[in-house]
């Protein structure tokens, strides 16, 4: 199940995980992202080694300035702290795997 990102928890669940971070960043009264959902609900249920986060864009513009997301869905992967992949728009599941492996 992905886990809720915050400005409060995200140094602890993002920057330090051991695992790499796929993180969703979103907002309620986005269609595309309501339909990126249950695409990244599933790829968290079946990817036990990836942190699958998401960042309500309304909630936290905070994050969203950070990596700069101008557009929703976007999708960020991170390694060690450090962004090593993005994504705008809906992905499937192939899509959420080849940017986990970049």
């Amino acid at each position: 199940m992905a886990v809720t990102i915050t400005t409060e928890n995200f140094e602890e669940q993002v920057i330090n995980s051991d695992k790499p971070v796929l993180l969703d960043f979103w907002a309620e009264w986005c269609g595309p992202c309501q339909m990126q959902t249950p695409v990244i609900e599933e790829f968290a249920k079946e990817n036990q080694d990836v942190l699958v986060g998401k960042v309500n864009v309304d909630k936290e513009p905070e994050l969203a300035m950070k990596y700069k997301v101008m557009s929703i869905p976007t999708l960020v992967v991170i390694k060690a702290g450090e962004k090593t992949a993005i994504k705008v728009g809906f992905s499937t599941k192939e899509e959420l795997r080849q940017l986990i492996e970049r």
